[in-house]
């Protein structure tokens, strides 16, 4: 299967010419570090920054909060603190849900860029009789 993809990338590239070869290669796969570095960029780089700002925030709320549940020792001011705590946890695992969603919405968008490159590579073939 690696192969055949491989394959199917060089005859694209070879057909493309080489502005639209640089843009296929920069449609690449990219890691991890990749991906979350790419969601500062582009129109909500700032609600990603944003929301890492109150992912720290919520962070060092949630401990406090458990600073101070073990500090405490009335069993209302337990629940209390267990319930910020698990307020803050909450909020914070829901940031890094947003932040993977943005990373899952960016792959899906830069296969469909490749996708609508090697469309248009095969029309243009079908139109070109040689």
């Amino acid at each position: 299967m690696s192969k055949d993809l491989e394959k199917i990338d060089e005859l694209i590239k070879e057909a493309l010419g080489k502005e639209e070869a640089k843009f296929y290669d920069e449609l690449e796969e990219q890691n991890l570090f990749g991906k979350i570095g790419e969601t500062f960029r582009g129109k909500t780089g700032w609600l990603v920054i944003f929301m890492n700002v109150m992912n720290l925030i919520f962070l060092v709320l949630f401990v406090y909060c458990l600073v101070q549940f073990f500090n405490v020792s009335e069993t209302n001011e337990l629940i209390k603190w267990t319930a910020a705590g698990i307020i803050c946890w909450s909020f914070m695992a829901f940031i890094k849900l947003y932040v993977w969603m943005q990373m899952d919405k960016n792959d899906i968008l830069r296969e469909l860029k490749r996708l609508e490159l090697q469309v248009s590579v095969l029309t243009g073939k079908q139109k070109d009789p040689n």
